[in-house]
């Protein structure tokens, strides 16, 4: 008795947060080592099915760089980066398209499924009109980066339509050129960034393999759990936000301008991180506010 005591009690707890968000739309980018390990994608499959089913619209954009590195390898490519960026060369781009779409983003429709979801695929060449992004080395020269692209503007209306239908959309990272109609590899951080500028979600939260914005490092317990746009451009400005993460807060903060109500980095290490940072009053990870 004691036992359905308490889960009664986490429900009714639950509840403020299930009336304000049932309806609303939350983009989810998954990324980062996290989805490397099968158990914690089916886990977080599986709590993203528990927020379909409490009336919640989620939309999913995927990464999967370790997956394309070991599909190159397999293929005898070598994986070269440029500043973080892939060079991705026309022989490479039909492995990135086959690694991203053809087995990850369908691996993640299945797994919804198979919890009793529905979910549809959605190819990220329908979704992203892309230009070509060029890539600066190390002594600041220009490299041509190949089939990479950044985001120029979004196609809504077949996400629109799925999740009218009732479906997650699950979209893989890929654009295809405004003027010549090729796939370009696009990085799905700043994917789900330009798309939460178009479809305005609720929230925007980034699933990756670190606990969120720390003020240290290498110090995990140095997390900062919540900020203002304002004081995230003051970590950019005083170092404390650097490197990789720069891209990432600066269009998450293009998302909020636009009318993200708020933007969350979770750790998709820790088990139902999702239904932590989204049911609990202090939630896990960092919010952008």
């Amino acid at each position: 008795m004691t036992s359905a005591a308490e889960k009664a009690t986490v429900l009714i707890k639950a509840l403020p947060y299930l009336q304000r968000f049932r309806g609303k739309t939350f983009l989810i980018k998954m990324g980062g080592s996290a989805m490397d390990n099968p158990e914690l994608v089916r886990e977080v499959m599986r709590d993203i099915v528990f927020l379909e089913v409490a009336g919640i619209r989620p939309v999913i954009v995927h990464g999967g760089g370790k997956a394309i590195s070991a599909a190159m390898k397999e293929s005898g490519l070598d994986a070269k980066f440029v500043g973080g960026l892939r060079i991705t060369t026309p022989e490479a781009i039909k492995i990135v398209d086959e690694t991203l779409h053809g087995k990850i983003n369908q691996g993640l429709v299945e797994t919804i499924n198979d919890f009793g979801g529905k979910a549809t695929s959605i190819h990220g060449t329908s979704v992203f009109s892309a230009t070509q992004l060029c890539g600066t080395n190390d002594q600041g020269e220009s490299v041509d980066l190949g089939r990479v692209g950044q985001v120029a503007s979004c196609r809504t209306d077949e996400i629109l339509k799925a999740i009218s239908s009732g479906l997650v959309p699950v979209i893989s990272p890929l654009g295809s050129h405004k003027d010549t109609r090729e796939t370009h590899n696009i990085n799905a951080d700043l994917a789900a960034a330009a798309l939460a500028c178009s479809l305005k979600p609720a929230k925007l939260v980034y699933l990756s393999d670190v606990p969120g914005l720390l003020r240290d490092p290498s110090n995990e317990r140095s997390l900062i759990e919540s900020v203002t746009g304002a004081e995230a451009r003051g970590l950019i400005e005083d170092g404390t936000i650097f490197g990789g993460m720069i891209p990432k807060i600066t269009s998450a903060l293009d998302a909020l301008a636009s009318g993200v109500e708020k933007v969350h980095f979770i750790d998709g290490r820790v088990p139902h991180t999702l239904l932590l940072e989204i049911f609990t009053k202090s939630g896990i990870g960092t919010e952008i506010r």
